[in-house]
């Protein structure tokens, strides 16, 4: 059996291109006892990546060069040398870019009948997870209050306005283009959704998010740094809390300063950036909640599903761009 792979083989200056990546072949070695054969189903492609492509000092290690480009995966086990799984289990992991992968651990099972495989990369996965934590556990987002998010139709912002719906709390997106704002006010059900498209100018941005957020804003949560962040610093009330979670404005190296620093001593905001895989404990408890919201319908999503590996860089460029419509897949 052959097993086609995606490998990282250098590292990008600017933005990452194909030349960044290869496309090989390689056979799929007997299982020793204890390995699982998973054929990935979807792999899931997300903004950290382009930070872990870099050779610099961050919160993880940087992907090593010549092996398989990291990534979230969901697919079927189809061969089992381990007690704790079976053929025919469903089961999510970091299988990366590629077709098949052969692990010892680090899987986990999941129940399709409710909620669709490919869901457990996006809302009931890493994303949602990453949502309720930030809204939770740094917004500490409760009844009445105002709660922002940017990137609001992406995969993490749309779970960041839904959960703040559900708990009382007026939510404000930003997004790009009357598609996804409409998506985001109509079918997700936020109270605004500001187009930074049609706000290029820093005083539109802010008059319209001002016109938004009537009272203010008590709760930010920040995937893509740059102006929206400098006009939402401008309406945060006294107190207020920025859970900041992605800068992808800045990913292939340009600079985002923050124009109004001054604003977080005045108004005494806190700013607190996170990754959600430090925070494993609550991971029970969250995709817990988030289960049940998808299998009852109540938390809605999108994906923007590519077809097979080749596909995938492709994917992942026009991802970084905001080109994607909700959680970016590749169907392997």
């Amino acid at each position: 059996m052959t097993n086609r792979q995606i490998l990282l083989v250098s590292r990008p200056t600017g933005e990452p291109t194909r030349d960044n990546f290869k496309l090989i072949e390689s056979p799929i070695q007997p299982l020793a006892d204890g390995q699982v054969l998973i054929k990935h189903s979807y792999l899931s492609l997300d903004p950290y990546m382009r930070g872990r492509m870099n050779d610099a000092k961050s919160y993880a290690p940087p992907q090593p060069l010549n092996e398989v480009m990291i990534g979230g995966t969901v697919g079927d086990v189809i061969e089992s040398r381990n007690p704790s799984f079976k053929a025919g289990d469903h089961v999510v992991g970091m299988g990366g870019w590629q077709e098949y992968s052969v692990v010892s651990g680090g899987i986990r099972k999941v129940d399709t009948s409710h909620i669709p495989l490919s869901a457990y990369l996006g809302p009931v996965g890493m994303p949602g997870v990453t949502a309720w934590y930030g809204l939770n556990k740094i917004c500490e987002a409760k009844a009445g209050q105002t709660i922002a998010v940017t990137a609001a139709s992406g995969a993490v912002g749309s779970v960041v306005g839904q959960l703040a719906k559900a708990k009382g709390c007026r939510a404000v997106g930003f997004a790009g283009g009357p598609d996804k704002c409409n998506y985001v006010t109509g079918e997700l059900g936020f109270d605004a959704c500001i187009d930074y498209k049609a706000h290029a100018d820093p005083k539109a941005l802010y008059g319209a998010l001002k016109a938004a957020t009537p009272n203010g804003i008590d709760g930010h949560f920040e995937n893509v740094g740059g102006p929206a962040l400098d006009a939402v610093v401008l309406r945060m009330n006294d107190h207020g809390r920025i859970a900041l979670c992605g800068m992808i404005s800045g990913y292939n190296g340009e600079p985002i300063p923050l124009r109004f620093p001054s604003v977080l001593l005045t108004s005494r905001l806190t700013l607190q950036g996170f990754i959600v895989s430090e925070h494993m404990d609550v991971w029970p408890a969250a995709l817990t909640e988030l289960g049940t919201l998808v299998a009852t319908g109540k938390l809605k999503y999108r994906e923007s599903i590519a077809e097979g590996l080749d596909a995938a860089p492709e994917a992942f460029f026009g991802m970084l761009k905001g080109k994607n419509f909700g959680k970016q897949l590749v169907k392997l």
